[in-house]
C-alpha cells in the first residue's frame, strides 16, 4: 500500500518509533500493531518510521508491516529518506546533516576509558571501534573495524558510543560532566549515547518532513519508548 502525497486536511503524521515501540526485542512485530499500521495507511494518513538505525535495517521493516511511506526518518533525524521507485532501496537520500566528530569523539575518550565508538558517515558507511548491534550498523558490507584516531576528520551524520559495564544513572552522570554543547545527544535505555549535528534530533526531521506534506502541527503524532524519541539538544536537558 502507499499513502498518498497530497495534503489532506484531515491526515495525521505519525512519527513512528522502531525499536522496543514498534518491533519487540527480537525483531518481530505483534498482528495488532500490523493491523493498526495498515489501517491507518489505508485511511491516508502518514506515518513515519522514526528510528536511529541505518537504511539497510529500517526499510526491510516496511515489508513486515505492508506501507510504503513517502519519508523515512533515520540515524535520529539526521537522515531523511524519500521513496524512489527508481532508487534500488526504493529510497533516496533527501535530507543529509553532518559534522565533524573529531572533538566529541576526543571528549568522550577521555571521560569514558572502555567506550565503543560508530560513526556513521555521509554515504551511510559505518566506521567502527568494537562490535555493535547489527541493527544499529547495518549489512557487514557497510561497516568496518578502524583504529580509534581513524574516525577523526570526515564528516559524520552519527556517532554511538557504547560503555559497557556502566549502569545508566552512573553514565548519564558522566555524560553531564562532558559539556557537550556543540552537537545534539541523547541517551538510550542503557549506557548508550547518540551524537549528531547540533540542533538536529527526530523532532527537527520529522518538523521538516511535516512542512514538506503541508501537515498542521496540530495533527502530528510522535510514538516511542525512549529518551532519544524526546527533543534533547541542551546537556541540561539529559535527564528524563
Amino acid at each position: 500500500m502507499n499513502q498518498t502525497d497530497r495534503p489532506d486536511a484531515a491526515s495525521w503524521l505519525v512519527a513512528l518509533d522502531l525499536d522496543g515501540t514498534t518491533l519487540r526485542e527480537d525483531g518481530s512485530i505483534s498482528n495488532a500493531v500490523i493491523e493498526q499500521v495498515r489501517r491507518l495507511d489505508a485511511a491516508g494518513h502518514h506515518l513515519v518510521l522514526t528510528t536511529g538505525r541505518s537504511s539497510a535495517t529500517t526499510i526491510p521493516v516496511l515489508d513486515q508491516l505492508g506501507i510504503a511511506p513517502r519519508f523515512l526518518v533515520r540515524c535520529n533525524g539526521a537522515v531523511t529518506l524519500h521513496r524512489d521507485p527508481g532508487a534500488p532501496s526504493g529510497y533516496r537520500r533527501e535530507w543529509v546533516e553532518s559534522f565533524d566528530p573529531t572533538e566529541v569523539l576526543r571528549s568522550i575518550r577521555a571521560h569514558l576509558v572502555n567506550v565503543r565508538f560508530a560513526v556513521e558517515d555521509e554515504d551511510g558507511r559505518y566506521r567502527y571501534t568494537e562490535p555493535f548491534p547489527a541493527a544499529t550498523t547495518g549489512l557487514d558490507s557497510e561497516q568496518a573495524k578502524v583504529a580509534f584516531e581513524e574516525l577523526w576528520n570526515r564528516p559524520a551524520t552519527r556517532v554511538v558510543a557504547i560503555s559497557p559495564g556502566h549502569d545508566l544513572d552512573d553514565f548519564l552522570a558522566v555524560v553531564e560532566k562532558m559539556g557537550l554543547r556543540q552537537v545534539s545527544y541523547a541517551v538510550g535505555w542503557t549506557a548508550w549515547l547518540d551524537i549528531a549535528a547540533e540542533g538536529v534530533n527526530k523532532a527537527t526531521a520529522i518538523e521538516r518532513v511535516r512542512a514538506e506534506l503541508g501537515i498542521r502541527r496540530e495533527r502530528v503524532m510522535a510514538v516511542g519508548d525512549g529518551h532519544n524519541d524526546i527533543e534533547r539538544t541542551r546537556p541540561s536537558s539529559i535527564r528524563p
